[in-house]
């Protein structure tokens, strides 16, 4: 026995589900949400690269006096190779060889660690570039930064 379909009711669909909605962060229809920061506020860079603009900044204010830096590769890397020393190193450099030019690097987590505030750092940075640059050019830091020390 048939059961009546009330006049009001559709028939059963024969086709398959529709896919499921996509879900977006736009509730109450205030729109997608963005960056917390604008990127001209500091706030939006990192630390690394924070950290990577004291360098380049160190490095613009020893080319001033030093052209010949101009051949030198400066890098940044998070923490140094392991090494035996007693002392974890801040800053490292290779002489040029067989077509590389010659490298400085500084370790960005080691400086952080011994710093405690940006000031402090953006000094250490400098120390540290200046005595890598020093010792790939065979002088002292002061001579190559006469302010080295001073700060």
């Amino acid at each position: 026995m048939d059961s009546p379909v009330p006049p009001n009711s559709s028939p059963p669909s024969t086709e398959p589900p529709a896919e499921p909605r996509v879900r977006r962060r736009d509730r109450h229809g205030r729109g997608m949400r963005g960056p917390v920061a604008p990127p001209q506020v500091p706030l939006s860079t990192s630390r690394a690269d924070t950290f990577r603009d004291l360098v380049l900044d160190s490095v613009e204010r020893l080319e001033r006096h030093w052209p010949q830096l101009a051949d030198i590769e400066f890098l940044v890397m998070e923490v140094p190779p392991s090494v035996p020393e007693e002392t974890v190193p801040l800053g490292g450099s290779a002489p040029a060889e067989k077509g590389e030019p010659a490298r400085v690097v500084v370790y960005r987590r080691p400086v952080e660690i011994r710093s405690k505030s940006r000031d402090e750092r953006a000094l250490l940075v400098h120390e540290v570039v200046v005595e890598q640059v020093a010792e790939l050019l065979g002088l002292s830091p002061e001579s190559v930064d006469p302010r080295y020390g001073q700060d």
